[in-house]
């Protein structure tokens, strides 16, 4: 049965769209010929409508009159593209619990959330529907994803893979990303979307702080996976990132992610009064409430705190901290759960975003039977030496994910 016809009744994730499918074949030749990859449904595939997880936004928009540059590029490198993958709605949460279209499986722990918001992407992969899969990460959306599912996933340095053709939810900290199940293919795909040659790793750095913020137990179950790029990369030298303390920095991502975000969307939220789910109907609202005297105070944080990273991560410096402070949140939490560890979980993720930074998930770390990921970032620029280094840990995943039935 063709791929077109198949990949939704194959689909027992909920990790595809039904109300924007869209399959293309790739070229008959190029690097990536004979794979399949899903795509967020942030980003547009010509003569299709992009629902960017929201009825309103689908209801509200016409059909692209060009694809999304990295969708063509990928399907020039002779990829195929299975379909579109549900993201959470405005590519805004962490969890990918989505009120209209439901919730993707994570195959690696059915009673907990996929992540957000690229959670299509990540079920997709996890469960072995597709080869790889596009996404997106603004405050976490691909690490997050790839942590609780147990794969590879990369936030590339801010600006490196062109956003044309995509949904914006905040264009200063928006990125491209992918996930793969295994080394080799994240760093394949890279070599079409990066393009780059790798630099040769420099100093091991371990983020202290960032372990501090990892819930009992998180720490503990890293330490195997710290020791297996140590062995890799040589000995590990501890650090505080932030002086001031990790939640503070969060506190400067917060605000001036907000902030680009009403200016991004403000028109649109006017026009259409859009009907929110509960979680990301109230960040909507405290969106609308930041002040303009504090997104300039922000602003001059943000330069320190680049400079900082700058500093730090000189010399192709690899840090290495927990992806998330966690494993998955259980489904169906309530919502003061949810803010919670969004909370505490943007504290780690907020470093790459602040920085433009690039970040490398690697799913070698296990607790209560669930993933945990184990991190690596390093200076703006240096994507594929950290895909290069991941790519050394040879093919084989760590985290034995099985595909979930439902």
């Amino acid at each position: 049965m063709p791929l077109r016809d198949s990949i939704l009744e194959r689909d027992h994730l909920g990790a595809f769209c039904k109300h924007t499918h869209v399959y293309r074949p790739g070229a008959g030749s190029g690097p990536l010929r004979g794979l399949t990859f899903g795509l967020k449904d942030i980003f547009d595939v010509s003569g299709h409508r992009t629902g960017f997880g929201s009825p309103d936004w689908f209801a509200s928009h016409g059909e692209a009159s060009t694809t999304a540059t990295v969708a063509r590029t990928l399907l020039d490198a002779g990829a195929t593209l299975a379909g579109k993958t549900h993201t959470e709605e405005m590519a805004f949460s962490l969890t990918g619990e989505n009120a209209h279209y439901g919730t993707p499986l994570n195959p690696a722990a059915p009673q907990r959330v996929p992540g957000g918001s690229s959670s299509g992407s990540a079920a997709a992969v996890a469960g072995r529907l597709v080869d790889f899969a596009i996404g997106s990460d603004t405050g976490g959306s691909v690490r997050a994803p790839a942590s609780f599912c147990g794969i590879y996933g990369i936030r590339p340095t801010h600006g490196r893979i062109s956003l044309d053709g995509a949904c914006a939810l905040a264009p200063i900290f928006d990125t491209v990303g992918w996930f793969a199940r295994d080394a080799a293919l994240v760093a394949q795909v890279g070599e079409v979307l990066l393009g780059g040659a790798p630099a040769t790793a420099g100093r091991v750095l371990l983020a202290q702080d960032a372990f501090a913020l990892a819930l009992p137990g998180a720490a503990d179950a890293l330490a195997p996976a710290v020791a297996r790029v140590t062995a890799l990369l040589g000995d590990a030298e501890p650090v505080t990132v932030s002086a001031e303390g990790l939640p503070a920095w969060f506190d400067v991502f917060r605000v001036l992610q907000y902030d680009d975000i009403w200016r991004t969307h403000r028109a649109w939220i006017t026009r259409v009064r859009p009907k929110f789910g509960p979680q990301v109907g109230p960040r909507f609202e405290a969106v609308a409430q930041v002040q303009p005297e504090e997104v300039a105070v922000m602003r001059d944080r943000r330069a320190e705190i680049m400079a900082r990273l700058d500093e730090l991560l000189a010399g192709n410096a690899v840090l290495l901290l927990p992806t998330v402070p966690d494993i998955a949140p259980l489904l169906k939490r309530p919502p003061a759960e949810t803010v919670a560890f969004r909370e505490r979980a943007l504290a780690l993720l907020c470093i790459a975003g602040l920085g433009g930074l690039p970040q490398v998930n690697l799913p070698f770390g296990t607790l209560n039977k669930c993933p945990i990921g184990l991190s690596m970032i390093a200076a703006r620029g240096n994507d594929e030496m950290l895909l290069d280094i991941a790519a050394r840990f040879g093919a084989v995943q760590h985290i034995d994910v099985r595909t979930a039935e439902t």
